[in-house]
């Protein structure tokens, strides 16, 4: 399979070669192939997104003398052995959350086969354009919305992937942070939640040799 390659004025610039190796994701009876894989790996990624630095205290950690409210008898009144006592306002929590790491452990294996398959189902929806390079002359963001308008990208979520050695410079990545909807990254950090992220990917020649080279088993 081929991609048509264009520059940032939408002109054709020739063809990306897409490997075999994703299309055994989407050909019939194997669509199913690594759909658990990527399931694990999103939600590995969205638990280490998490601070876990909830905090409450228990009934011993709450301030305050440990003196009884009043007598055991006598009163009228239901007995209280402490002002801690989870029954009263300003007492401590029960079960109440804890600070705790909620990442999970992905296995190697898993999580190539989860961005071998996120990745071939964004090229088997034809989601994917490529671009010789992703160079700006300039900083300006109208000039950045142009090239949107220009690659019909304008108005969609849109993730850029570019190698981040000669292939994209400064002002393009300036150019694009003030447009919503739109994210720039690495082809060595781009991983399975990002492609399922962006419903249309922009990837430069040499990301897509980068991103062959993590899904490619030798």
């Amino acid at each position: 399979m081929n991609i048509a390659v264009k520059d940032l004025q939408g002109n054709s610039q020739g063809e990306l070669q897409i490997s075999e190796a994703l299309d055994r994701f989407e050909t019939l009876g194997t669509k199913l192939i690594g759909t658990q894989a990527a399931h694990e790996v999103i939600t590995a990624i969205r638990a280490a997104r998490r601070s876990g630095t909830a905090c409450t205290k228990t009934m011993g950690e709450v301030a305050g003398s440990g003196k009884k409210p009043w007598r055991q008898k006598g009163t009228g009144r239901a007995r209280a052995g402490s002002f801690a006592s989870p029954l009263w306002a300003g007492g401590g929590v029960v079960f109440g959350p804890k600070p705790r790491d909620y990442s999970k452990k992905v296995n190697r294996k898993v999580g190539r086969l989860a961005f071998q398959k996120v990745l071939s189902k964004r090229v088997a929806e034809n989601a994917l354009i490529a671009l010789d390079e992703m160079k700006m002359q300039s900083h300006k963001t109208g000039q950045f919305v142009q090239v949107l308008k220009d690659l019909g990208l304008y108005g969609e979520k849109v993730l850029f992937i570019a190698s981040m050695k000669d292939d994209i410079n400064e002002n393009f990545c300036l150019a694009s942070k003030n447009v919503q909807k739109v994210k720039v990254v690495g082809s060595a950090t781009v991983n399975t939640y990002d492609i399922v992220a962006y419903p249309k990917i922009v990837v430069t020649r040499k990301a897509w040799s980068d991103l062959e080279g993590r899904i490619i088993t030798k």
